[in-house]
């Protein structure tokens, strides 16, 4: 089941150029003025209409994007991403590294490692 969640942001163009020149996404306006990112299979919205009386809390999680070739995608965005939490291998069979975007969203870019799927089919 594919997700793609709808964001607030304070700035279309500037959600648009960061998604597009600092995280490498293909941008896009999509309808009722909204701004469709997209990195391989992943897909976020953003608009800047305050479409959630009353004032939303805030996103409070993590927004995940699996993607394949993690390494050489961290290498391109690195120096231009602010890095909430740099590449490494999680316990739980995930090389993964977060990255908080212009508008205040974490997101974590995620590839499941090979030697995890090895180990689950060593122990069944």
């Amino acid at each position: 089941m594919l997700v793609t969640p709808l964001l607030r942001c304070a700035n279309l163009e500037q959600t648009r150029q960061y998604y597009r020149d600092v995280l490498g996404f293909t941008v896009s306006d999509s309808a009722g003025s909204t701004l469709t990112v997209c990195l391989q299979d992943s897909h976020l919205l953003f608009t800047e209409q305050d479409l959630w009386p009353p004032q939303p809390i805030g996103c409070t999680g993590t927004f995940y994007l699996a993607i394949e070739g993690i390494e050489a995608y961290f290498q391109q965005v690195r120096a231009q991403a602010e890095i909430a939490w740099p590449l490494q291998d999680m316990d739980y069979g995930a090389r993964e590294f977060g990255v908080l975007d212009c508008n205040g969203y974490y997101l974590a870019f995620s590839q499941r490692r090979s030697d995890a799927a090895d180990a689950v089919s060593a122990a069944s």
